[in-house]
């Protein structure tokens, strides 16, 4: 078992796979601690490699102390109990569905697993002006209005106003009222993520949401190298916006120790 000390390594280990280095976020640079829930030890990124598997402990992505798992199962395994160890019960193990099913088999400690999506654009897309039009970036003075807009259309939103990663939000008015949005949060250096979509209910069916996630997309894309998203599998509506902007669905699962 190795501990690694760089993106760099683990993008090496993990043939450049785009949610392992999103979760490395900035492993390895000055002042990279990361503000996860746990503090302490287990408040930065950390990552290990044993054979051909590889595990990255992420804290406070998200919304989540994540745990990325990658490799075959009998390698992840004895990485997963480490890390478990070293950074607390409270990280949840996050991979393919078919990896994480069979450590949950292999790892008492651990239940689930339970599924969503992980989505990815790995260039820039070409959106016609017109398909964009409208969309900027809010100032800061605009979270007031990006709160509200997201405790009544989307209260269960993990990115809000002033919470911790979540860097900036875009958004679409019309006649001066706010009525759709989306954020950058919790993006990585290479790695964007298109985060706290919501459209006002009232106002869809309109192909607002296309058009404020389309132009975020594009941005992202440009300025970190690829974007990416989390989405429940029960979201179809959402699922058909992605896909349309050029998204490509990957079917992940999450793990936890129970009563954590």
């Amino acid at each position: 078992m190795r501990e690694l000390t760089s993106a760099a390594q683990v993008r090496a280990a993990c043939g450049d796979d785009d949610l392992m280095v999103w979760l490395a976020q900035d492993l390895g640079t000055p002042g990279g601690a990361s503000s996860g829930p746990s503090g302490g030890a287990a408040g930065r990124v950390r990552a290990w490699s044993l054979g051909r598997a590889l595990v990255v402990a992420s804290p406070g992505v998200s919304r989540r102390d994540r745990l990325g798992l990658y490799g075959p199962a009998a390698e992840v395994c004895p990485l997963v109990e480490h890390a478990l160890a070293v950074c607390g019960p409270h990280y949840r193990p996050l991979g393919e569905p078919e990896l994480v099913t069979d450590v949950v088999r292999k790892v008492d400690a651990l239940d689930g697993p339970v599924g969503f999506s992980w989505m990815s654009l790995a260039r820039p897309a070409a959106f016609a002006s017109a398909s964009v039009e409208g969309v900027e970036w809010l100032p800061a003075s605009a979270d007031d209005e990006v709160a509200a807009l997201l405790a009544v259309h989307a209260p269960d939103s993990y990115a809000v106003p002033g919470g911790s990663g979540v860097h900036r939000w875009a958004g679409i008015r019309e006649q001066g009222r706010l009525v759709a949005v989306a954020a950058d949060a919790w993006s990585a250096p290479s790695v964007g993520l298109l985060a706290g979509v919501a459209t006002d209910a009232s106002m869809r069916g309109r192909g607002l949401a296309g058009r404020v996630c389309g132009w975020m997309a594009a941005r992202l894309a440009e300025e970190y190298g690829r974007a990416a998203l989390m989405v429940d599998d029960r979201n179809a509506a959402a699922l058909r916006v992605y896909e349309r902007i050029g998204f490509v669905r990957r079917r992940v699962a999450a793990a936890w120790v129970p009563g954590t």
